[in-house]
């Protein structure tokens, strides 16, 4: 079976979009019945993805595929030179790994696509206006699409139904796998750091993260003298719509010594944070799956998170759930206190979400879509069309490049 996962993202470092792509590598390459796996990323996340997956397989191929950065650019990639890509590698399967613009009929192979949420129609602040409305578009066009969905948990399945009822027939949950990661590696940031305690917050600066109200906890936290006055906030994640916002709280607060915003940590890095911190602090107000809540478990690292249907899903008992009601601040401040007072648990251990029952998930969905295609059951939508009704359109015309998209 030959596979091609395009994850081409706008992202310059390592985001929950490129990190999915590279587990969902890793896994493929547990089974026998993958013959080739091609991942298409952008040349810019190139390094950090191959750096991820970290897999010396003769059956991986990692192409960095020739794309001007922008939005515009990015989506007309999959629309128009993603099916030629395709087409080339002679795939099997072709899997988007986050919804992008793609009509099934310019594919001689079936589709999959993997949802990891319906932030755009749960928050649009992530987006704001007017970009929010081309997010939903993009969101229902590909799923109306694509031969499968892979639902990244019960809580995005349960919503894409409520959401998109019309689809939900081809939904499937399979779950993000974690692993224990690679030998901890001490990031520079942290090179002066002798030992001194330091909260972990694992997110990239958007609404849905609730970041704000991490800092207001960890503000008051210090206040109360529940941590030591040598305590950090690491906040680890790519910068986004809030990020200014967080950094004016910070100098407002005179926190800025004491709250360390990063990003483009590797893998090693990142277990170091997790192995080294405190505890975790995850308030998001919605999430799709929960990785970091996973990763900190898997490190033995103590988790405060809120009540939501996707951390119930991956944290255990022994994590601290609190409700996201009118006193939220007061009851994280609480929990972090109690926790810090626990013992520190051991490494958890998820079967259901490790690698060989995630990978034989993905290699039974992949089986029934090429059926589903060979048996001739394929739905699509295009953009020029009502959204119920069917187009037999291909994709347009390529540029002189199509003979070979791959090359720049």
């Amino acid at each position: 079976m030959k596979v091609v996962v395009a994850a081409v993202s706008s992202n310059r470092s390592l985001s929950g979009v490129s990190r999915h792509a590279a587990n969902l590598a890793k896994c493929l390459l547990i089974r026998p019945e993958i013959s080739a796996l091609h991942v298409l990323v952008a040349r810019w996340e190139e390094g950090c993805v191959k750096d991820a997956i970290c897999r010396n397989d003769p059956r991986l191929h990692v192409h960095p595929v020739p794309m001007r950065p922008g939005t515009l650019a990015r989506n007309l990639w999959y629309l128009q030179t993603l099916p030629a890509i395709v087409q080339q590698l002679h795939a099997d399967v072709v899997h988007v790994s986050y919804p992008s613009l793609i009509t099934a009929s310019a594919f001689l192979c079936p589709t999959v696509a993997t949802l990891h949420d319906l932030y755009p129609y749960d928050i649009p602040a992530n987006f704001g206006l007017p970009k929010v409305f081309f997010n939903r578009m993009i969101l229902r066009q590909c799923l109306r699409n694509a031969g499968a969905i892979a639902c990244v948990s019960e809580a995005t399945r349960r919503r894409l139904c409520e959401v998109m009822p019309n689809v939900a027939e081809k939904a499937v949950t399979i779950g993000n796998f974690a692993e224990s990661g690679p030998s901890p590696r001490k990031p520079a940031f942290a090179a002066s750091w002798n030992g001194e305690p330091f909260l972990l917050c694992v997110a990239q600066h958007r609404r849905n993260k609730n970041l704000l109200l991490a800092l207001k906890v960890f503000r008051r936290a210090l206040a109360a003298g529940d941590v030591s006055q040598r305590t950090r906030l690491l906040v680890v994640g790519l910068a986004g719509p809030e990020s200014g916002a967080l950094y004016r709280f910070a100098r407002a607060e005179n926190l800025d010594e004491a709250v360390v915003f990063v990003n483009g940590l590797s893998d090693a890095e990142l277990a170091w944070c997790y192995r080294n911190a405190e505890l975790l602090l995850a308030p998001s107000l919605i999430e799709g799956f929960g990785l970091p809540v996973l990763e900190a478990q898997l490190a033995g690292c103590r988790v405060v998170c809120s009540d939501i249907p996707s951390f119930r899903e991956v944290a255990s008992p022994a994590s601290r759930f609190v409700p996201l009601d009118s006193n939220a601040e007061e009851k994280f401040v609480v929990a972090v206190g109690e926790a810090l007072r626990a013992r520190r648990p051991i490494p958890a251990n998820m079967p259901r979400l490790s690698p060989s029952p995630i990978a034989k998930q993905y290699i039974e969905l992949y089986g029934r879509v090429i059926a589903r295609r060979g048996r001739g059951e394929v739905a699509e939508v295009s953009l020029q069309r009502a959204p119920n009704q069917g187009s037999g359109e291909t994709a347009r015309p390529l540029s002189a490049r199509a003979s070979n998209p791959l090359r720049p």
